[in-house]
């Protein structure tokens, strides 16, 4: 059968915590991508690097794509942002240097306090976002700007673990002033279907770590879409999972690109069986050679069938322990 990738023209993919975790490859991501052939887009929340340098860090990884191969939240929510703009405008940026350069270079004034009338306030991830930023951007808010979000992810996938997200950032501003902002990023289409039309393709795969984003975004574009549990979102997020947020496949890593789509969409595999009690879910069966994701799928299958939330999972086999103890 031909590899999953090999259905596509384009594959859309996140990259914190599916490529890569703070610049560092994701083990098999490279030659993953690589050997699958098919032309790739990379579409990121993070609003804290422009495209060139993303570009840049692809490259040194072993990936060589151009900047109009990649798709940031923080040009995006530029895009949300022109409605409410003239030229010269003022601008309150809370982000990365790269973010307040993208906006100056639309035509508008980036500006740092509130008191110099901001129309719109631009929140976009940077490590250097504070106390009095935050704060001039609640005044600003409350004085009648426009409040827009590169994106709403509350953690972010690097190196140590998850580290606090952008939408952690903005919880505090809404906190504030009890505004919640429109958001530029996933989970809404827009760099899909904008990615889509760049590269000129017909049949599109969202490949993503993180289901209320990546794998929500991709749905709600209307493209099939590839779950990897390589970053924020694991096996008892997908038992979870409500029926928007459900990807078409789940694979480890992106290996998965490679192998036979049918093998990795829920339901029984591996010699496992599934069966819900209510809210429980007994998983059984299994063979020395099964997998804990084939576990995984088995039970997925079960339990979006029913279109039930599992809330626990009994093992009922030895092959079933060890593949549950393995999900955590």
């Amino acid at each position: 059968m031909p590899a999953l990738a090999h259905h596509y023209d384009v594959l859309l993919f996140d990259l914190d915590g599916t490529v890569w975790e703070g610049g560092r490859a994701l083990e098999y991501a490279v030659p993953s991508i690589v050997e699958a052939g098919v032309k790739p887009f990379y579409i990121t929340n993070n609003a804290s690097r422009p495209s060139s340098l993303v570009a840049e860090m692809l490259a040194k990884i072993g990936l060589d794509c151009s900047s109009d191969e990649i798709i940031t939240s923080a040009e995006a929510a530029l895009e949300l942002a022109r409605p409410f703009l003239n030229e010269r405008d003022a601008v309150l940026v809370l982000g990365a240097p790269s973010f307040k350069e993208l906006v100056m270079g639309a035509g508008y004034r980036v500006v740092s306090s509130a008191d110099e009338s901001p129309v719109v306030v631009l929140q976009g991830h940077s490590p250097e976002t504070g106390w009095q930023e935050l704060s001039e951007a609640a005044l600003a808010i409350r004085n009648g700007a426009v409040y827009l979000a590169s994106n709403l992810d509350t953690s972010l996938p690097m190196e140590r673990g998850l580290m606090v997200g952008n939408g952690s950032m903005v919880a505090a501003v809404t906190s504030a002033t009890g505004v919640v902002p429109e958001a530029a990023g996933k989970p809404e289409p827009a760099m899909f279907h904008q990615a889509v039309s760049l590269s000129g393709a017909k049949k599109a795969l969202a490949v993503g770590d993180r289901l209320d984003t990546d794998i929500a975004g991709g749905n709600r574009a209307g493209m099939d879409t590839l779950q990897v549990l390589t970053g924020v979102s694991g096996p008892y997020a997908l038992l979870k999972a409500q029926p928007a947020e459900r990807p078409t496949f789940i694979a480890d890593d992106l290996r998965g690109l490679l192998l036979d789509g049918g093998d990795l969409k829920p339901g029984p595999q591996g010699g496992f069986e599934a069966t819900l009690q209510g809210d429980t879910l007994l998983l059984s069966g299994g063979t020395e050679s099964s997998t804990s994701t084939e576990a995984l799928r088995t039970a997925l299958g079960a339990a979006w069938a029913a279109d039930t939330e599992v809330h626990t999972v009994e093992p009922a086999s030895k092959w079933a322990q060890g593949a549950v103890e393995a999900w955590w």
